[in-house]
């Protein structure tokens, strides 16, 4: 796990599932989803995802690392192909980084996510698959 990770001080709900990697981290309750970055913390509140679909990358995509700076100070991302990515479009956010605690709102993220935290954040979330 990251040193520079922020520890999650307050999880609505119950846990179910934790996924740390080096670069990123996921944390499901029976309430919220945790994306975990360094230095930054994404809350989003199950009932508030609208939706979730794969994420596919272009064919022949390489590697990349995007850098955003703005108010809130900046963020570097990494975007590689390997386990499957989902897109997920969310009414609000909370972000807690370094510099506090901010709302977010309509919100998109493109996660690498295990199946069986997809799972979870659809049976928790009362999501349905639509085919």
């Amino acid at each position: 796990m990251n040193e520079h990770f922020i520890r999650i001080k307050a999880l609505e709900g119950e846990l179910k599932f934790s996924h740390k990697k080096r670069d990123f981290g996921l944390t499901v309750s029976t309430q919220e989803l945790v994306y975990q970055r360094p230095h930054a913390n994404y809350h989003i509140k199950l009932a508030d995802i609208i939706s979730i679909t794969p994420f596919e990358f272009p064919v022949g995509a390489k590697p990349m690392r995007i850098r955003r700076e703005g108010a809130g100070g900046s963020e570097t991302v990494s975007v590689q192909s390997g386990m499957q990515h989902y897109r997920i479009y969310a009414k609000e956010a909370t972000l807690h980084n370094r510099s506090g605690i901010f709302k977010l709102s309509m919100v998109q993220f493109v996660l690498p996510v295990l199946h069986d935290l997809l799972l979870a954040i659809s049976r928790y979330g009362g999501l349905d698959a639509v085919t």
